[in-house]
């Protein structure tokens, strides 16, 4: 029930009411194993929207031992390393997001990103392209197609009339 009522907090950007609602839930001791993984998920999810980026990395390292099958926690751990500049740890969490769910155009946006910062241009727009692929009219997609602009968009190709004989 506590869990419950944090994912409603969550999706109503009620941030501190939802981590509250998930340490009642953890102290309980009742969520075991997945289910205590994915509570320590939601948890770090809050904990990163008001600003705890610390408690918040604690949170996706339990929920990751936990739940290691998660695409989602790698992929939340991958951004949260981007975010506080630990770049290698990124690039490990995402190729762990993407061996889990290699189609996820969010997994891909942020191998872009993550790439980007590293300075691997080359491999920012190869993730940045699968992303677009993936998702051309979904947000990740876009997001991407923004990010491709600084490379400089190729010319679409367009038949023209066909050359006399």
């Amino acid at each position: 029930l506590w869990v419950q009522a944090a994912n409603s907090a969550l999706a109503g950007g009620e941030f501190v009411k939802a981590r509250s609602f998930i340490d009642a839930a953890l102290i309980e001791g009742t969520l075991k194993g997945p289910e205590a993984g994915e509570a320590h998920l939601d948890r770090a999810r809050a904990l990163v929207a008001v600003g705890d980026l610390t408690k918040a990395r604690t949170d996706l390292d339990a929920a990751a031992k936990l739940v290691p099958q998660d695409p989602l926690i790698w992929l939340l751990s991958a951004s949260l390393a981007r975010r506080t500049g630990d770049l290698d740890r990124a690039r490990t969490d995402i190729a762990e997001a993407a061996r889990l769910s290699p189609d996820d155009a969010s997994v891909a946006l942020e191998a872009g990103n993550i790439a980007a910062m590293m300075g691997n241009d080359a491999a920012a727009r190869t993730a940045w392209e699968a992303a677009v692929k993936i998702a051309p009219d979904g947000p990740q997609g876009k997001a991407a197609a923004k990010a491709l602009e600084q490379f400089g968009a190729p010319a679409p190709v367009t038949p023209g009339p066909a050359a006399p004989r």
